[in-house]
């Protein structure tokens, strides 16, 4: 007997009600809904799903719809690397999403919030954690960075501007810029707080004769630049800022603020101010955000810079109130952008050099972050600040250099 069949008499108007109206019921689809308001989005945005133009995007897995939704910046470089889509300009596509303040509607699940509630309740860069997140991304290795660099591995912003059309033109030309700006003469004692390789260290050294101690926490960082530069008054630390000792003419920071922390800007300027002699300059140079916030972008934390977060203007000029007057602020944004292209263009022309080391998800990850950063640079969204700082009392220096 057939169901049909055995079914009561009075369930037969019911049935035929529900056969004529469930085929005009839309049943909610979330994939296909996701991907119509992912077109949507990039649609505002200018770039087309499948189209030809410079920054428009070829979908190879569909799944990315729903990911890109659920997990924002994450979502969209984690897909990246796993090569669910693609692009022949990422730098002109995430220009795009910036202008068009996507990042903003792209809020992602409830998840990404605890980002924020974690960095209210925590110093994500204290002493204790701050080692490992230098680790994380110095320390990964030199051979990755000798090639990607100029050849006093300056990893921070170049300055163009002066003329330069090399990447070593321009990170000297910024070199150069800080010496001048801080005023060094031969025989001054300088500090460099995050200094890296030593890049600026040695560039004071040798062409200003001053003798310079740098601090960092990256062991690779100590180990090569001690020995690049071992024929110059340069002595590269394994060392937190926050312990420091010593009194010295100038104080340089080149690319640090961007580790700190909120929660940790005053400490820096308490370091400076300790450390710098009565009459002296200090120039703290770092990546500024257009809004004061508690944590970085959540794809650049997990995979790039764990726990980095750039200062705002706000930020970083509550961390000198009080303490220090600001002689001129230069924001260098726009020179970010030709920086970053550079550093690409060595990354991935001396990639099949390293690739036995470096597999190819790296180097999705590693073209994600450079490229997704120059964009970023280039929408404007986020900037490079000078700041010249001296004490109450002192003579204004002549700073206006740029």
């Amino acid at each position: 007997m057939s169901d049909t069949e055995s079914a009561p008499s009075w369930s037969k108007p019911i049935r035929n009600l529900f056969e004529r109206v469930l085929p005009a019921v839309k049943v909610p689809d979330r994939a296909r809904d996701s991907e119509a308001l992912v077109r949507e989005l990039f649609e505002h945005a200018d770039i087309q799903i499948g189209g030809t133009r410079p920054g428009d995007i070829q979908i190879r897995d569909n799944r990315f719809y729903e990911r890109l939704l659920r997990d924002a910046s994450i979502g969209l470089g984690e897909s990246y690397m796993d090569e669910w889509w693609e692009t022949d300009a990422l730098d002109v596509m995430i220009d795009k999403v910036m202008r068009a303040n996507l990042k903003q509607k792209v809020q992602g699940s409830w998840r990404l919030k605890a980002l924020t509630v974690k960095a209210v309740v925590l110093n994500l860069q204290s002493k204790s954690r701050a080692g490992a997140s230098v680790e994380a991304h110095y320390d990964i290795g030199n051979d990755l960075y000798t090639r990607m660099l100029d050849e006093r591995m300056v990893y921070t912003c170049g300055y163009w501007k002066a003329g330069a059309t090399t990447l070593t033109e321009a990170q000297e030309a910024k070199l150069d810029l800080v010496c001048r700006k801080v005023g060094l003469k031969p025989g001054m004692r300088v500090l460099d707080l995050g200094c890296g390789w030593g890049g600026f260290a040695s560039w004071a050294a040798e062409k200003y004769g001053c003798t310079v101690t740098g601090v960092t926490l990256s062991k690779d960082q100590v180990s090569l630049g001690n020995q690049k530069w071992k024929h110059l008054p340069v002595e590269l630390k394994l060392c937190d800022y926050r312990d420091v000792t010593g009194t010295y003419d100038r104080v340089v920071s080149i690319g640090m603020m961007e580790h700190v922390g909120p929660k940790n800007y005053r400490d820096v300027m308490n370091v400076i101010d300790r450390s710098l002699a009565d009459d002296g300059i200090a120039l703290v140079h770092t990546i500024a955000n257009n809004r004061s916030l508690r944590h970085g972008t959540p794809f650049i934390e997990k995979y790039i810079f764990p726990h980095a977060v750039a200062p705002s203007l706000a930020q970083l000029g509550k961390a000198i109130e009080g303490t220090f007057v600001l002689e001129d602020l230069h924001n260098l944004g726009a020179d970010y952008d030709p920086t970053l292209m550079a550093w690409w263009a060595n990354f991935d022309r001396t990639y099949p050099e390293i690739a036995a080391k470096y597999d190819r998800r790296f180097y999705q990850m590693w073209k994600f972050y450079l490229l997704a950063a120059a964009g970023a640079s280039r929408s404007r969204d986020a900037q490079l600040f000078h700041l010249v700082l001296t004490r109450t009392g002192r003579v204004q220096p002549d700073c206006r250099l740029s």
